[in-house]
């Protein structure tokens, strides 16, 4: 905490202390006053002596009309005394007492209280900052290994992110969307953070969890911030993860669940109808479950392609085992080519893992030398852990 905030607390406090001092203890600034009895109050405001009279919480302070400074008397809280004032021509006042002044500060620090777990609850579920904005994802296609076939048909797309209005004139358009199915584990991230490095564009990442709230309606406001942030930096790619999460068929069972799933589904609808080709933003969407996925969500005019990343081929595999065994000491019986043949069928993240679980293995049994059988037993236990 910095001296300029320090000061405000304190300036903040002592306004708050003369504010209360001021309300709750009237008397401190009200000078000195004289005590009178009840019935000499009445007998004066009955005869017309008194010229103004203030009722608060427990007294009645009054002037007379032929006297200078202030009185006071009990207040007999009579629900007749300023009908009784006012019909003699007294000027009558009220003042607030100690309890209804606390009750209100109390009523005003609930409301600023209340209040202000909704804003910073608004704040946390649609903070500006919710998806951030990459300028540089620091990827490009030389960190993908395989997948040439793709790399080739983004190619041309990027040309037209990086020259919309010179496609346009030739009456070709930049695709919407394009979807990426896939098993897991396959690099469908990675290649969408190099497709972004590799046409220097900005790279905005969200995933299905960053829609889902507690409360009603935030996923719908959540898909706006999203589109609006992209059309602010364009040109650039919105990467959904995990699409199935939020994309999948609208079901109008009227639970709450389904209803907020639909808002979001709508919301997408309308957001992706909402921009052109010629604003720069390509939608990525990657899912593991195509058939899941509502169809008016990823007909053509949204998203344009459908593109499977498969398995990585035997090229592939050698490439991955060549780079993840980096800094590993392989055994004879566990070369490269033979792996790589070993491992078909094999996602590029699981091709790591065994790799590293063989290595941990051969560390525990102090080693640093991976044998075959380390890289079995981590095949296993891989396996078993699905």
């Amino acid at each position: 905490m910095n001296l300029r905030t320090k000061k405000r607390i304190v300036l903040l406090a002592l306004c708050a202390l003369a504010c209360a001092a001021i309300f709750l203890v009237p008397e401190l600034f009200s000078g000195g006053m004289t005590e009178e009895p009840y019935a000499a109050f009445y007998a004066q405001a009955e005869s017309g002596g008194i010229e103004s009279a203030s009722i608060e919480e427990g007294r009645i302070s009054y002037s007379k009309k032929n006297s200078d400074g202030r009185f006071y008397t009990d207040n007999p809280d009579s629900p007749t005394l300023r009908e009784f004032l006012l019909l003699h021509g007294v000027q009558v006042s009220s003042r607030r007492g100690t309890a209804e002044i606390a009750s209100l500060v109390m009523d005003v620090v609930f409301y600023l209280f209340f209040f202000g777990i909704i804003v910073v609850a608004f704040r946390k579920f649609i903070s500006p900052n919710t998806f951030r904005v990459v300028r540089k994802t620091g990827k490009k296609f030389g960190d993908v290994v395989g997948l040439d076939g793709l790399k080739k048909d983004m190619a041309q797309v990027m040309e037209i992110m990086r020259s919309p209005a010179a496609y346009a004139a030739k009456g070709i358009r930049m695709p919407r969307g394009i979807l990426l199915e896939g098993a897991p584990g396959n690099g469908k991230t990675l290649f969408a953070k190099a497709l972004a490095g590799e046409a220097k564009v900005s790279f905005i990442p969200a995933k299905a969890t960053d829609f889902e709230s507690m409360f009603m309606a935030i996923g719908p406001m959540k898909v706006k911030l999203l589109f609006r942030k992209a059309r602010r930096n364009a040109p650039c790619i919105v990467f959904i993860d995990e699409f199935d999460g939020i994309g999948t068929r609208r079901n109008y069972s009227g639970s709450a669940i389904e209803t907020e799933n639909t808002r979001i589904v709508t919301a997408l609808l309308n957001e992706l109808d909402g921009f052109e080709p010629s604003d720069g933003i390509l939608v990525l969407a990657a899912t593991n479950s195509v058939q899941s996925l509502d169809e008016a969500l990823i007909r053509p005019g949204r998203f344009d392609a459908r593109v499977t990343v498969p398995f990585p081929d035997e090229d592939a595999r050698l490439h991955l085992v060549e780079m993840y065994s980096r800094g590993k000491q392989l055994d004879a019986s566990c070369r490269a080519q033979m792996l790589a043949a070993r491992w078909r069928g094999f996602s590029c993240a699981k091709i790591e893992s065994v790799l590293n679980r063989a290595s941990l293995l051969a560390a525990q049994d102090g080693r640093d030398t991976v044998l075959l059988a380390d890289v079995q037993k981590a095949e296993e236990e891989l396996s078993s852990a699905r």
